[in-house]
């Protein structure tokens, strides 16, 4: 793996780290309400903090197999599946939320894929 390929794929988990904080320890914080286009009171809600706690495992998770993929095992196959799997998560969520999500959490992947190709 090249060393920018390194540095992008460190940056998506380090992303995803920041995704964790604001979903599972910052929920009802006014940089949470401001990232994620919601109200305050709204993410006060018990049904939304606990929805929101989850999917912040997963996208720590997420961050932990990356970093896994890069300096535990390093395997270039490993990194470009977890990029790919983020990708799609990203398209999904301009989908059916905000096409936003598809450059803000799916663009550092994007890189690292392009980058892998050179």
């Amino acid at each position: 793996m090249s060393f920018v390929t390194i540095i992008f794929a460190t940056l998506t988990a380090l992303e995803f780290v920041y995704i964790f904080y604001l979903e599972t320890i910052a929920t009802t914080s006014s940089t949470t309400s401001r990232v994620f286009k919601m109200e305050e009171s709204e993410l006060s809600r018990k049904s939304v903090k606990t929805l929101f706690k989850n999917q912040g495992i997963y996208n720590l998770l997420i961050a932990g197999l990356i970093l896994t993929a890069l300096y535990i095992f390093p395997s270039t196959q490993w990194v470009a599946l977890l990029m790919g799997y983020v990708v799609l998560v990203a398209l999904y969520g301009g989908i059916t939320s905000d096409k936003g999500i598809i450059f803000k959490q799916g663009g550092l992947a994007i890189l690292t894929l392009i980058s892998m190709l050179f």
